[in-house]
């Protein structure tokens, strides 16, 4: 469940509001009394941005607009955010319905409180029962002034729809969500959109000698899928498709190198949360009618050790007619993705990212703070992908990708051996799949941030939708959509 924003042109007298200010002395005098406003002044200090009037008819929200006195802009639009996270907590407590937030000129700000109370309130309640099912009491998030472009407000709605979408496939068990419901939920938002989409079946799959994605599904009861996504604009400014690969293993035991538990498998309804995210990010791309030229794809199986299944030491042939030495099952994310990589050679396209929870030494590196990314393509590219990260605050942690790793995935039997040991794993894994990209190409392993097991702001507990935010911004950059 996700809260949309609304955009009017002013405020009733009764709503409650969430100003802003620029300093101890900068109030509205309609709003406040002189007691109110010597009681802000001393309220608002260096460390206390925040601070609420009950006006026993409604409650004015204060924030200052001083929020952080970092350097970087975006720093300051990610504690506008986490400041909305704190209203939104805050009204809930409160049971307000409804929030308007008053246009103070800054719109960058306001928008970004806005997208931080409206990410916050989303909830994943289809599985709660009876009457009282912790359903948050806010409603409508508000926006009111005449200086707000409504596009602006249509396209944060947008973005912040298909977030909450990724987090709800992410958050749906396997019980619901096998592989076959995964791609009919995909194609819903292709239908929704307006996005050319064709699911392939088992005997399409095997037809294709999909031979990663065969394998990882051969001790499943349920079959695999492999989605295709197509957004293609008459305007597009490129003839050669952006294709977004997202790894859609709905639920992995680890296979015959069954994981550890708990804290391994408990939560592993995550690993299809790459394919969440670009099949909820060409959504929006499509939503927004965004002149961008996009394909995406989602192989998509879960991984399990029954009688059939896939065991180390076995060779698996490929979609490329490369072999592989399986030296770990856990290792199934790359199997699948490697299929989808070769696959999206027919489009010719002109940049590939793929998005999975591949690698726990992603993790590890990093932590839940930002996303692993590594690849081939050029400066221009990632500097344009570390603004959109920056901007969005999902931030990129480039690992280098030298040919030298190679090496550690050469097998004495096969063409590659599926895992490079216990050094740089997360880089190992992204050099394994290199080797079935020929284009420009971006991996990034989103293992740390895209599950949260604790709250983290608006980020939410469970799942998260990151990268959704990310890839909007990059497109509506490359677009050059304002």
């Amino acid at each position: 469940m996700h809260t949309t924003l609304k955009l009017v042109p002013t405020h009733g007298k009764n709503d409650h509001l969430l100003i802003f200010t620029k300093g101890k002395t900068d109030f509205d005098k309609q709003l406040f009394s002189d007691a109110e406003k010597k009681y802000l002044g001393e309220q608002l200090t260096k460390d206390k941005k925040q601070v609420v009037i009950n006006q026993l008819h409604r409650f004015v929200f204060v924030q200052s607009s001083d929020v952080t006195k970092k350097k970087e802009p975006y720093h300051a639009l990610e504690e506008f955010r986490k400041a909305g996270a704190k209203w939104a907590a805050k009204a809930n407590a409160e049971g307000i319905k409804k929030i308007v937030l008053v246009d103070n000129g800054k719109v960058d700000a306001l928008l970004a409180v806005a997208e931080g109370i409206a990410l916050t309130n989303y909830q994943f309640l289809k599985y709660k029962t009876g009457t009282k099912k912790g359903e948050h009491s806010l409603q409508e998030i508000v926006i009111a002034g005449k200086r707000i472009e409504k596009r602006s407000v249509d396209r944060l709605n947008i973005v912040i729809e298909a977030t909450c979408k990724a987090r709800d496939l992410v958050n749906e068990p396997q019980s619901f969500l096998n592989a076959t419901v995964f791609a009919t939920e995909l194609k819903g938002l292709c239908k929704k959109a307006g996005i050319k989409c064709e699911v392939f079946n088992k005997q399409k799959i095997k037809g294709l000698k999909m031979g990663g994605l065969m394998a990882v599904n051969l001790g499943s009861p349920q079959p695999p899928t492999f989605t295709v996504m197509e957004w293609k604009p008459r305007n597009a400014i490129n003839k050669k498709p952006f294709v977004l690969i997202g790894k859609g293993v709905v639920y992995d035991t680890g296979g015959m190198s069954l994981k550890p538990t708990a804290n391994s498998m408990d939560y592993m309804k995550c690993d299809m949360a790459g394919g969440a995210v670009v099949g909820t990010a060409i959504y929006a791309i499509a939503k927004a009618k965004l002149p961008i030229y996009v394909v995406a794809l989602v192989p998509a199986t879960d991984n399990r050790p029954d009688g059939d299944a896939y065991v180390p030491g076995d060779v698996i042939t490929m979609m490329s007619g490369k072999t592989v030495e399986v030296l770990n099952t856990d290792a199934e994310g790359r199997l699948i993705l490697a299929d989808a990589l070769h696959y999206a050679k027919r489009y010719d396209p002109a940049l590939v990212f793929d998005f999975a929870t591949l690698t726990g030494a992603a993790a590890a590196a990093i932590g839940h703070y930002g996303i692993v990314a590594m690849g081939t393509a050029d400066d221009s590219v990632m500097t344009l992908l570390n603004n959109s990260g920056n901007n969005v605050y999902e931030r990129l942690a480039v690992m280098p990708f030298w040919d030298e790793y190679d090496e550690l995935l050469k097998s004495d039997i096969a063409d590659l051996k599926n895992i490079g040991g216990p050094n740089a794993g997360a880089i190992t894994a992204g050099r394994f799949l290199n080797n079935f990209v020929d284009a420009p190409y971006v991996h990034f392993d989103i293992a740390g941030p895209a599950f949260n097991k604790s709250p983290d702001s608006y980020r939410s507990k469970n799942g998260t939708g990151v990268g959704v935010r990310l890839l909007f911004d990059f497109f509506c950059k490359k677009a050059s959509v304002k």
